[in-house]
Protein backbone atom coordinates (compact mmCIF):
# COMPACT_ATOMS: atom_id res chain seq x y z
CA UNK A 1 0.00 0.00 0.00
CA UNK A 2 0.94 3.42 -0.66
CA UNK A 3 -0.01 6.95 1.49
CA UNK A 4 0.55 9.87 0.19
CA UNK A 5 1.45 11.81 2.67
CA UNK A 6 3.85 14.81 1.01
CA UNK A 7 2.50 18.07 2.95
CA UNK A 8 0.13 16.13 5.34
CA UNK A 9 -1.30 17.39 8.41
CA UNK A 10 -2.32 14.39 10.22
CA UNK A 11 -4.11 16.21 13.45
CA UNK A 12 -7.67 15.18 13.04
CA UNK A 13 -7.58 13.42 9.47
CA UNK A 14 -6.76 10.41 7.90
CA UNK A 15 -4.18 10.21 4.79
CA UNK A 16 -5.39 8.86 1.89
CA UNK A 17 -4.02 5.48 0.00
CA UNK A 18 -3.48 5.96 -3.33
CA UNK A 19 -2.34 2.53 -4.63
CA UNK A 20 -0.41 -0.82 -4.21
CA UNK A 21 2.90 -1.87 -5.09
CA UNK A 22 2.64 -5.66 -6.91
CA UNK A 23 5.45 -7.87 -6.63
CA UNK A 24 5.50 -9.34 -10.39
CA UNK A 25 8.34 -11.63 -10.95
CA UNK A 26 10.22 -9.63 -8.46
CA UNK A 27 9.94 -6.28 -9.76
CA UNK A 28 7.66 -3.59 -8.72
CA UNK A 29 4.71 -2.53 -10.45
CA UNK A 30 2.04 0.25 -9.28
CA UNK A 31 -1.64 -0.18 -9.16
CA UNK A 32 -3.24 2.81 -8.98
CA UNK A 33 -6.34 2.41 -7.15
CA UNK A 34 -8.73 2.60 -9.92
CA UNK A 35 -7.53 -0.38 -11.05
CA UNK A 36 -8.68 -2.06 -8.09
CA UNK A 37 -11.83 -4.44 -7.54
CA UNK A 38 -12.00 -5.12 -4.62
CA UNK A 39 -9.71 -4.99 -1.21
CA UNK A 40 -9.56 -7.23 2.21
CA UNK A 41 -7.25 -8.71 3.98
CA UNK A 42 -4.35 -11.13 2.68
CA UNK A 43 -6.10 -10.28 -0.83
CA UNK A 44 -6.56 -7.42 -3.64
CA UNK A 45 -7.93 -8.14 -7.21
CA UNK A 46 -6.85 -5.71 -10.02
CA UNK A 47 -9.10 -4.97 -13.17
CA UNK A 48 -5.84 -5.69 -15.09
CA UNK A 49 -3.06 -8.72 -15.61
CA UNK A 50 -0.17 -7.98 -12.85
CA UNK A 51 2.19 -8.24 -15.99
CA UNK A 52 0.39 -5.22 -17.80
CA UNK A 53 0.90 -2.69 -14.42
CA UNK A 54 3.56 -0.48 -14.88
CA UNK A 55 6.89 0.62 -13.04
CA UNK A 56 6.30 1.26 -9.42
CA UNK A 57 8.79 4.78 -8.79
CA UNK A 58 8.14 6.68 -5.60
CA UNK A 59 7.16 9.63 -5.64
CA UNK A 60 8.41 12.91 -3.75
CA UNK A 61 5.84 12.28 0.08
CA UNK A 62 5.08 8.78 -0.76
CA UNK A 63 5.18 6.78 2.11
CA UNK A 64 4.79 2.92 1.86
CA UNK A 65 2.66 1.45 4.32
CA UNK A 66 4.38 -1.94 4.44
CA UNK A 67 7.91 -1.36 3.98
CA UNK A 68 8.20 1.94 5.73
CA UNK A 69 5.51 1.99 8.87
CA UNK A 70 4.81 -1.03 9.43
CA UNK A 71 6.44 -3.43 12.69
CA UNK A 72 7.97 0.36 13.39
CA UNK A 73 7.90 2.82 16.07
CA UNK A 74 5.28 5.71 15.64
CA UNK A 75 4.44 8.61 18.53
CA UNK A 76 1.32 8.29 20.13
CA UNK A 77 0.77 11.74 20.49
CA UNK A 78 -1.71 11.32 22.60
CA UNK A 79 -0.17 8.81 24.84
CA UNK A 80 2.89 10.47 25.06
CA UNK A 81 4.61 7.23 24.27
CA UNK A 82 5.56 4.91 22.04
CA UNK A 83 4.21 2.52 19.55
CA UNK A 84 4.68 -0.16 17.52
CA UNK A 85 2.52 -0.23 14.64
CA UNK A 86 2.13 -3.70 14.46
CA UNK A 87 -0.72 -3.90 11.77
CA UNK A 88 -2.08 -0.60 9.66
CA UNK A 89 -5.82 -0.72 9.76
CA UNK A 90 -7.94 1.01 6.59
CA UNK A 91 -11.03 1.63 5.73
CA UNK A 92 -13.36 2.96 2.58
CA UNK A 93 -14.01 6.23 3.02
CA UNK A 94 -16.67 6.88 -0.51
CA UNK A 95 -14.51 6.59 -3.20
CA UNK A 96 -10.85 6.02 -1.67
CA UNK A 97 -9.42 4.41 1.11
CA UNK A 98 -7.74 5.91 4.09
CA UNK A 99 -5.54 5.39 6.58
CA UNK A 100 -7.57 4.87 10.07
CA UNK A 101 -5.27 3.31 12.58
CA UNK A 102 -2.29 1.13 13.86
CA UNK A 103 -3.07 -1.83 15.95
CA UNK A 104 -0.61 -1.59 18.59
CA UNK A 105 -1.21 -4.94 19.96
CA UNK A 106 0.70 -8.24 19.68
CA UNK A 107 -2.52 -9.72 18.07
CA UNK A 108 -1.46 -9.19 14.39
CA UNK A 109 2.15 -11.04 15.34
CA UNK A 110 0.25 -13.66 16.39
CA UNK A 111 -1.87 -13.67 13.03
CA UNK A 112 0.28 -13.35 10.60
CA UNK A 113 2.56 -16.58 12.49
CA UNK A 114 -0.53 -19.05 12.80
CA UNK A 115 -1.60 -21.06 9.73
CA UNK A 116 -3.85 -19.02 7.45
CA UNK A 117 -7.01 -21.20 8.04
CA UNK A 118 -6.51 -19.86 11.61
CA UNK A 119 -5.95 -16.42 11.15
CA UNK A 120 -9.61 -14.87 11.16
CA UNK A 121 -10.32 -16.26 14.62
CA UNK A 122 -7.39 -13.76 15.74
CA UNK A 123 -9.27 -10.35 16.18
CA UNK A 124 -7.81 -6.70 16.01
CA UNK A 125 -6.52 -5.61 19.29
CA UNK A 126 -5.90 -2.31 20.43
CA UNK A 127 -6.11 0.14 17.62
CA UNK A 128 -5.30 3.73 17.93
CA UNK A 129 -6.54 6.11 15.69
CA UNK A 130 -4.46 8.07 13.17
CA UNK A 131 -4.80 11.40 14.40
CA UNK A 132 -3.38 10.53 17.38
CA UNK A 133 0.13 9.44 15.62
CA UNK A 134 3.28 10.49 13.89
CA UNK A 135 4.93 8.83 12.20
CA UNK A 136 8.77 8.32 12.08
CA UNK A 137 9.62 9.01 8.30
CA UNK A 138 13.30 10.40 8.57
CA UNK A 139 14.25 6.68 6.92
CA UNK A 140 11.97 6.86 3.68
CA UNK A 141 14.31 8.34 0.93
CA UNK A 142 11.10 10.21 -0.64
CA UNK A 143 9.72 11.68 2.34
CA UNK A 144 9.69 15.29 2.15
CA UNK A 145 7.90 15.50 5.61
CA UNK A 146 9.60 15.71 9.03
CA UNK A 147 7.75 15.36 12.47
CA UNK A 148 6.20 18.69 12.67
CA UNK A 149 7.23 20.94 15.66
CA UNK A 150 3.72 22.45 16.38
CA UNK A 151 2.91 18.85 17.56
CA UNK A 152 5.82 17.92 19.77
CA UNK A 153 5.47 21.69 21.29
CA UNK A 154 2.09 20.00 23.12
CA UNK A 155 4.27 17.73 25.31
CA UNK A 156 5.93 18.51 28.55
CA UNK A 157 9.89 18.36 27.56
CA UNK A 158 10.38 15.66 30.13
CA UNK A 159 7.81 13.64 28.21
CA UNK A 160 9.52 14.40 24.95
CA UNK A 161 13.13 13.67 26.52
CA UNK A 162 11.09 9.43 27.22
CA UNK A 163 10.23 9.30 24.04
CA UNK A 164 14.16 10.19 22.57
CA UNK A 165 15.17 7.77 25.44
CA UNK A 166 12.71 4.83 24.24
CA UNK A 167 13.43 5.20 20.56
CA UNK A 168 16.16 4.30 18.67
CA UNK A 169 19.41 6.56 18.32
CA UNK A 170 18.32 7.71 14.53
CA UNK A 171 14.25 8.26 15.96
CA UNK A 172 16.05 10.19 18.94
CA UNK A 173 17.58 12.04 16.24
CA UNK A 174 14.50 13.15 14.52
CA UNK A 175 12.53 14.36 17.95
CA UNK A 176 15.68 16.15 18.57
CA UNK A 177 15.72 17.73 14.88
CA UNK A 178 11.78 18.88 14.66
CA UNK A 179 12.11 20.50 18.46
CA UNK A 180 15.35 22.08 17.18
CA UNK A 181 12.98 24.48 15.17
CA UNK A 182 12.95 26.21 18.81
CA UNK A 183 16.34 26.69 20.83
CA UNK A 184 14.82 27.03 23.86
CA UNK A 185 12.50 24.16 23.66
CA UNK A 186 15.21 22.59 22.66
CA UNK A 187 17.41 22.83 25.51
CA UNK A 188 14.24 22.60 27.93
CA UNK A 189 13.76 18.79 26.12
CA UNK A 190 18.20 18.38 26.73
CA UNK A 191 17.97 19.42 30.62
CA UNK A 192 15.43 16.69 30.90
CA UNK A 193 17.72 13.69 28.86
CA UNK A 194 19.87 11.55 30.92
CA UNK A 195 23.56 11.92 30.80
CA UNK A 196 24.21 9.06 28.35
CA UNK A 197 22.00 10.64 26.16
CA UNK A 198 23.15 14.05 25.90
CA UNK A 199 26.31 12.99 25.02
CA UNK A 200 25.25 10.63 22.54
CA UNK A 201 23.26 13.24 20.72
CA UNK A 202 26.06 15.56 21.43
CA UNK A 203 28.83 13.38 19.39
CA UNK A 204 27.24 14.04 16.53
CA UNK A 205 27.45 18.21 16.61
CA UNK A 206 29.97 20.46 15.55
CA UNK A 207 31.40 22.50 18.64
CA UNK A 208 29.52 25.27 17.35
CA UNK A 209 26.17 23.24 17.41
CA UNK A 210 26.98 22.32 20.77
CA UNK A 211 28.40 25.69 22.52
CA UNK A 212 24.78 27.40 21.18
CA UNK A 213 22.65 24.42 22.75
CA UNK A 214 24.53 24.92 26.00
CA UNK A 215 24.31 28.99 25.92
CA UNK A 216 20.22 28.06 25.88
CA UNK A 217 20.40 25.61 28.79
CA UNK A 218 19.76 26.60 32.77
CA UNK A 219 23.34 27.38 33.65
CA UNK A 220 23.26 24.67 36.33
CA UNK A 221 22.15 21.67 34.14
CA UNK A 222 24.42 23.23 30.96
CA UNK A 223 27.50 23.12 33.62
CA UNK A 224 26.93 19.44 34.27
CA UNK A 225 26.91 18.05 30.83
CA UNK A 226 30.09 19.92 30.10
CA UNK A 227 31.73 18.08 32.82
CA UNK A 228 30.81 14.83 31.27
CA UNK A 229 32.33 16.30 27.91
CA UNK A 230 35.81 14.35 26.86
CA UNK A 231 38.76 16.72 27.68
CA UNK A 232 39.50 17.74 24.40
CA UNK A 233 36.04 18.93 23.17
CA UNK A 234 35.36 20.77 26.86
CA UNK A 235 37.41 23.78 26.49
CA UNK A 236 36.65 24.52 22.89
CA UNK A 237 32.88 24.28 23.29
CA UNK A 238 33.64 26.11 26.31
CA UNK A 239 35.53 28.61 24.36
CA UNK A 240 32.17 29.27 22.41
CA UNK A 241 29.30 29.88 24.44
CA UNK A 242 27.93 33.25 24.85
CA UNK A 243 29.87 35.71 26.79
CA UNK A 244 27.36 35.55 29.42
CA UNK A 245 26.57 32.43 29.26
CA UNK A 246 29.84 31.57 29.94
CA UNK A 247 30.82 33.83 32.70
CA UNK A 248 28.15 31.80 34.55
CA UNK A 249 29.60 28.35 33.33
CA UNK A 250 33.19 29.22 34.83
CA UNK A 251 31.70 30.73 38.13
CA UNK A 252 29.72 27.41 38.44
CA UNK A 253 32.90 25.09 37.45
CA UNK A 254 34.77 26.24 40.33
CA UNK A 255 32.55 24.46 42.80
CA UNK A 256 32.61 20.98 43.77
CA UNK A 257 29.29 19.58 41.47
CA UNK A 258 27.76 17.86 44.80
CA UNK A 259 28.03 21.36 46.98
CA UNK A 260 25.20 23.91 46.92
CA UNK A 261 27.68 25.99 44.32
CA UNK A 262 27.57 23.11 42.18
CA UNK A 263 24.39 22.81 42.35
CA UNK A 264 23.34 26.49 42.60
CA UNK A 265 21.66 28.49 39.30
CA UNK A 266 23.34 31.54 39.23
CA UNK A 267 19.56 32.86 37.74
CA UNK A 268 17.96 34.35 40.16
CA UNK A 269 15.23 37.30 40.61
CA UNK A 270 16.26 40.22 42.67
CA UNK A 271 14.52 43.63 43.47
CA UNK A 272 15.89 46.37 45.83
CA UNK A 273 14.96 46.67 49.38
CA UNK A 274 12.52 49.49 48.94
CA UNK A 275 10.68 48.65 45.92
CA UNK A 276 6.62 48.54 45.88
CA UNK A 277 4.93 44.71 45.62
CA UNK A 278 3.82 46.13 41.98
CA UNK A 279 7.48 46.81 41.39
CA UNK A 280 8.49 43.13 42.62
CA UNK A 281 5.26 41.55 40.46
CA UNK A 282 6.75 43.58 37.69
CA UNK A 283 10.19 41.84 38.05
CA UNK A 284 8.65 38.33 38.11
CA UNK A 285 6.79 38.87 34.75
CA UNK A 286 9.61 40.09 33.06
CA UNK A 287 12.43 37.51 34.25
CA UNK A 288 13.21 35.12 32.12
CA UNK A 289 14.39 32.72 35.06
CA UNK A 290 12.65 29.19 35.26
CA UNK A 291 9.46 28.83 36.17
CA UNK A 292 10.57 26.45 39.60
CA UNK A 293 12.57 29.03 40.36
CA UNK A 294 9.81 31.94 39.89
CA UNK A 295 7.99 31.69 43.34
CA UNK A 296 10.61 33.90 45.34
CA UNK A 297 11.36 37.31 44.91
CA UNK A 298 14.95 38.33 46.70
CA UNK A 299 15.79 41.72 48.19
CA UNK A 300 19.30 43.54 47.75
CA UNK A 301 20.31 46.12 49.51
CA UNK A 302 22.03 49.58 47.93
CA UNK A 303 25.48 47.67 48.73
CA UNK A 304 24.17 44.69 46.73
CA UNK A 305 23.74 42.34 50.17
CA UNK A 306 20.97 40.19 50.45
CA UNK A 307 18.04 41.33 52.41
CA UNK A 308 15.40 38.75 52.87
CA UNK A 309 13.12 37.02 50.51
CA UNK A 310 9.29 37.26 49.13
CA UNK A 311 7.44 34.76 47.99
CA UNK A 312 4.98 35.39 45.11
CA UNK A 313 1.82 34.30 46.66
CA UNK A 314 2.50 36.84 49.49
CA UNK A 315 2.92 39.39 47.04
CA UNK A 316 0.00 38.81 44.85
CA UNK A 317 -1.82 39.13 48.31
CA UNK A 318 -0.47 42.42 49.50
CA UNK A 319 -1.71 45.86 48.32
CA UNK A 320 0.17 46.85 45.07
CA UNK A 321 1.17 50.45 46.67
CA UNK A 322 2.75 48.87 50.05
CA UNK A 323 6.43 48.35 50.55
CA UNK A 324 7.93 44.90 49.61
CA UNK A 325 8.75 44.73 53.10
CA UNK A 326 5.16 43.90 54.19
CA UNK A 327 5.96 40.93 52.77
CA UNK A 328 9.20 39.98 53.31
CA UNK A 329 10.96 37.14 54.72
CA UNK A 330 14.13 39.05 56.69
CA UNK A 331 15.90 35.74 58.03
CA UNK A 332 15.24 33.09 55.84
CA UNK A 333 17.39 30.26 55.36
CA UNK A 334 20.45 30.54 53.37
CA UNK A 335 23.19 28.15 52.59
CA UNK A 336 27.18 28.21 51.91
CA UNK A 337 28.31 27.93 48.41
CA UNK A 338 30.26 24.65 50.10
CA UNK A 339 27.54 23.69 51.62
CA UNK A 340 27.30 19.69 51.11
CA UNK A 341 24.40 18.10 49.36
CA UNK A 342 23.69 16.60 52.85
CA UNK A 343 23.10 19.97 54.25
CA UNK A 344 21.42 21.36 51.51
CA UNK A 345 18.94 18.69 51.50
CA UNK A 346 18.31 19.16 55.47
CA UNK A 347 18.30 23.28 55.33
CA UNK A 348 15.24 22.59 52.71
CA UNK A 349 13.72 20.18 54.46
CA UNK A 350 13.52 21.50 58.15
CA UNK A 351 12.33 25.02 56.35
CA UNK A 352 10.22 23.08 53.84
CA UNK A 353 12.02 25.30 50.94
CA UNK A 354 11.01 24.92 47.54
CA UNK A 355 13.89 27.25 46.79
CA UNK A 356 16.87 28.48 48.81
CA UNK A 357 19.27 30.89 48.43
CA UNK A 358 23.18 30.67 48.10
CA UNK A 359 25.03 33.52 49.65
CA UNK A 360 29.00 34.86 49.42
CA UNK A 361 30.60 34.83 53.02
CA UNK A 362 30.27 38.90 52.85
CA UNK A 363 26.27 37.81 52.27
CA UNK A 364 25.91 38.97 48.72
CA UNK A 365 23.85 36.55 46.55
CA UNK A 366 25.22 33.87 44.04
CA UNK A 367 22.27 31.92 43.25
CA UNK A 368 19.60 29.94 44.17
CA UNK A 369 18.84 25.88 44.62
CA UNK A 370 15.25 24.95 43.31
CA UNK A 371 14.16 21.86 45.13
CA UNK A 372 14.09 19.70 41.54
CA UNK A 373 17.86 19.95 41.49
CA UNK A 374 17.97 18.40 44.54
CA UNK A 375 15.47 14.98 43.67
CA UNK A 376 17.22 14.82 40.16
CA UNK A 377 20.96 14.83 42.04
CA UNK A 378 19.49 12.05 44.87
CA UNK A 379 17.60 9.90 41.71
CA UNK A 380 19.36 6.84 40.93
CA UNK A 381 20.94 6.66 37.46
CA UNK A 382 18.47 5.74 34.76
CA UNK A 383 15.27 6.33 37.33
CA UNK A 384 12.80 6.99 34.03
CA UNK A 385 13.39 3.91 32.67
CA UNK A 386 13.80 2.11 36.13
CA UNK A 387 10.09 2.93 37.22
CA UNK A 388 8.50 2.70 33.71
CA UNK A 389 8.22 5.97 32.98
CA UNK A 390 9.95 5.17 29.11
CA UNK A 391 7.93 2.61 28.21
CA UNK A 392 6.50 1.92 25.39
CA UNK A 393 4.00 -0.57 23.73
Amino acid sequence: MIAHLAGANFAGWHPAVTGLVVDVDGQDRFAGFDQLVSLSYGAAILKVEPADLGPFERRPGEVLLERDLRSRHLIHLEGARLVRANEIELARIGATWEVIGVDVSSRPVLRRALPRKFRRRIRAGRVVDWGEIEPFVGHVPSARLQIPFRKLRRLHPAKLADLVEAASHDEGEEIIRAVGADREFEADVFEELDTEHQLEFLRGRSDEEAARLLSAMAPDDAVDLLTELDQDRRLPILARVQPAAQSKLRTLLSYNPETAGGLMNPDFIAVPAGATVAESLEAVKSSSAPPEAAGVVLLMAEDGSFQGTALVVDLLRANPAASVAVATRRDPATLAPDADIHEVVRTMTDFNLAVAPVLSEDGRMLGQISVDDVLELLLPTGWRRQYGMASHE
